[in-house]
């Protein structure tokens, strides 16, 4: 019977996976069919006038090469992504791809390189890659519009001997703030912001929501004049015991609540200890498994692949600042 809910639906993909994990030639396969399912096209020039490479045993390139007429380039399906240069087999990378996919609270690298029997290192560095691929640009999609959730939380080590002379509550001190988007029926946005001032929160509503949307928060006073350039601004009152508006249901920021819930539960419950450096892919997995809640665990693995088509990060972007 199909279920009614469409991310329990039954996907060919995840039948192709296992053999995928097993077998490089079918591994490779996989993801030429994934990533180019109208087709190959050369990922240098874009032509599709490519043919595949063979041997002289008349059988296809150990490396699996292509080549382009137009440009006479080779390629292979890990050129121009994520996996490029990767020493790692692709059947490899499709499990780790599985994985990275169907965990909603994501899935820790000591615990993957068990799976794939490689180093943490190695898992890390690849976990690290694939949250590159799930980042999206921020600037690129339009404004949020229709009801918009807004709300900020503090993520950290637990403080173990607060100033209590500071002005700064002790509970924020040596935390990173984290600012939170939800629109209702569309996608999230997490982000991270110096602190929480009136200005910093305006100047990000300005640029990810927009002046016709109906805005949601809490009743943190930092939100009342940015409120005031919208259409709509409501607000619950937490410390009152407020979390929806009695009568009127509609009033309330627990969706972007619960978007803190799951961040925190990967942060806390995952990966236990996060860096400041590598918050920001943490952030970028954890709103990217979000606005793909509603795709079954198969479509969210092709999303994905296509996500991770063009983006290229080297090591020394890794352990840098910022990638």
């Amino acid at each position: 019977m199909q279920s009614k809910r469409p991310e329990l639906a039954q996907s060919e993909t995840v039948d192709e996976l296992p053999k995928a994990c097993l077998s490089e030639p079918e591994a490779v396969a996989f993801f030429e069919r994934k990533r180019w399912p109208d087709g190959c096209a050369c990922p240098h020039c874009g032509s599709v006038g490519v043919y595949q490479m063979k041997g002289r045993d008349g059988e296809r390139s150990k490396r699996y090469l292509w080549r382009c007429r137009d440009c006479s380039r080779q390629f292979t399906v890990r050129t121009g992504t994520i996996f490029e240069e990767s020493l790692l087999p692709m059947h490899k990378w499709a499990r780790a791809f599985w994985e990275a996919s169907s965990c909603k609270n994501g899935v820790s690298a000591l615990e993957l390189s068990r799976k794939l029997q490689v180093s943490y290192k190695t898992a890390l560095f690849m976990l690290h890659r694939l949250r590159f691929a799930m980042q999206t640009d921020h600037r690129t999609p339009p404004p949020m519009t229709g009801t918009v959730e807004a709300d900020e939380t503090f993520v950290g080590g637990r403080i173990r001997r607060p100033n209590l002379g500071s002005k700064v509550p002790a509970h924020q001190k040596q935390k990173t703030v984290v600012f939170g988007l939800v629109q209702r029926g569309g996608h999230a946005r997490l982000m991270q912001i110096p602190n929480v001032t009136g200005s910093v929160l305006s100047s990000q509503l300005r640029e990810h929501v927009a002046r016709s949307a109906h805005l949601m928060t809490d009743a943190a006073p930092q939100y009342i004049l940015p409120g005031r350039e919208y259409l709509a601004h409501d607000s619950v009152r937490h410390f009152d015991g407020e979390y929806v508006r009695h009568g009127n249901r509609n009033i309330h920021s627990n969706t972007v609540e619960a978007l803190f819930g799951r961040l925190k539960k990967s942060l806390t419950g995952t990966y236990m200890a996060v860096s400041v450096k590598h918050l920001h892919r943490y952030l970028a997995q954890t709103e990217w498994l979000w606005n793909t809640k509603g795709l079954n665990d198969g479509e969210r693995v092709e999303a994905l692949i296509r996500k991770a088509d063009g983006k290229r990060m080297k090591y020394a972007e890794q352990v840098g600042n910022k990638t």
